[in-house]
């Protein structure tokens, strides 16, 4: 199929880190589709079952298992690959885990932003290279933080976030202005769809609790509206910017914020109902109660970036509509789930060319 990133992609040198993560799995299948010379860095799957072992995702690629805290693993994976452009999905704690372990969150997050920005500017054939921060991660927050707001994992979070952001403009004001790379983050809200596996995820939840005959809890509260978008949404951003920094340099450095539209807001318990529905299953796997959850789908306003021909694709029906294919396809045959997969990226490939 005809399309404008298969027109660039196809034959780039590409590395994924986060590979074996939900995000960059995803940006690793679509690579793939596109040409691309793909490797992936990133620790082994954290959950069982997942999206990298479901989509035999290693065929047709690279796949390096290792730490992007441990530099000369890093150094190594840069100088074998060579790459022209990196895509760092790597390292994105959540606020839990922020919380529980905030030497490894910090570590991993500004750290290991560190050690791309390090090796990128050692190695001369990167051109583009995105970090991708699923939550704000503005530099200027560091300095709105208050010992007594908000929620301790999330305020952990945002401040590692915010380190590493200054890490990424430092870097560019010191190294990368007068070089032939270009850096820039992209901020993306969590997404859905199918392959997500981790606690705390609503939809995830879903899965488990229709699969096992267990309800799941959602929150009624009503602050704790979603915003539900595919996350080829997001990826396409990311694919769509590394394009725009390989070919426009500085022009396209900074931060750039891709979120859903304010269409389709729902509740928890909506968004539940209507899995269920979607699925054909009970509605007592649903069990509303008052308590915020860990919710994956939150997100702010945004604006279109009209310069990268960029916008979502898909509504937010037909965005939980895939998710719930790509799982109940799953659940039934996990041996079509390659299959699944790549027909949502070539219908995807197809309503965005």
């Amino acid at each position: 199929m005809s399309h404008p990133l298969a027109d660039f992609y196809r034959g780039k040198r590409v590395l994924v880190t986060g590979h074996t993560g939900f995000e960059g799995g995803w940006a690793v299948a679509w690579l793939k589709v596109l040409g691309a010379q793909v490797c992936g860095y990133s620790l082994p799957p954290a959950t069982r079952p997942n999206f990298f072992d479901a989509t035999i995702l290693d065929r047709g690629m690279t796949s390096i298992f290792g730490d992007i805290r441990d530099r000369n693993s890093l150094a190594n994976t840069f100088t074998e690959l060579q790459p022209e452009i990196v895509i760092h999905c790597a390292g994105q704690t959540s606020p839990k885990s922020s919380l529980r372990e905030p030497v490894d969150a910090f570590s991993t997050i500004v750290m290991g932003t560190v050690h791309i920005l390090e090796e990128a500017r050692l190695t001369p054939s990167v051109r583009a290279v995105v970090l991708v921060s699923s939550g704000s991660c503005d530099g200027h927050e560091a300095q709105s933080l208050r010992d007594t707001d908000g929620d301790g994992g999330r305020d952990l979070r945002r401040a590692s976030l915010a380190s590493a952001e200054l890490a990424r403009s430092a870097f560019n004001k010191s190294y990368f202005q007068k070089s032939g790379t270009s850096v820039a983050t992209a901020q993306t809200a969590n997404a859905i769809g199918g392959g997500d596996w981790r606690e705390g995820r609503i939809v995830p939840d879903l899965v488990r609790g229709i699969t096992s005959g267990k309800a799941v809890a959602v929150s009624t509260e009503k602050d704790c509206e979603l915003k539900i978008w595919h996350v080829l949404e997001p990826v396409r951003a990311c694919l769509l910017l590394a394009m725009n920094l390989f070919e426009c340099g500085q022009e396209s450095v900074g931060v750039w914020d891709f979120a859903p539209s304010d269409q389709g807001r729902v509740s928890p318990s909506q968004l539940a109902e209507k899995f269920v529905k979607l699925w054909n299953g009970d509605a007592s796997a649903v069990r509303k109660n008052s308590s915020k959850p860990s919710l994956a789908l939150k997100s702010s306003p945004n604006e279109t970036h009209k310069e990268l021909g960029w916008s979502p694709v898909l509504s937010p029906d037909e965005a939980l509509a895939w998710t719930v294919e790509w799982y109940r396809g799953f659940c039934s045959d996990p041996s079509s789930t390659l299959r699944t997969t790549e027909n949502q990226l070539e219908e995807y490939m197809r309503l965005s060319a």
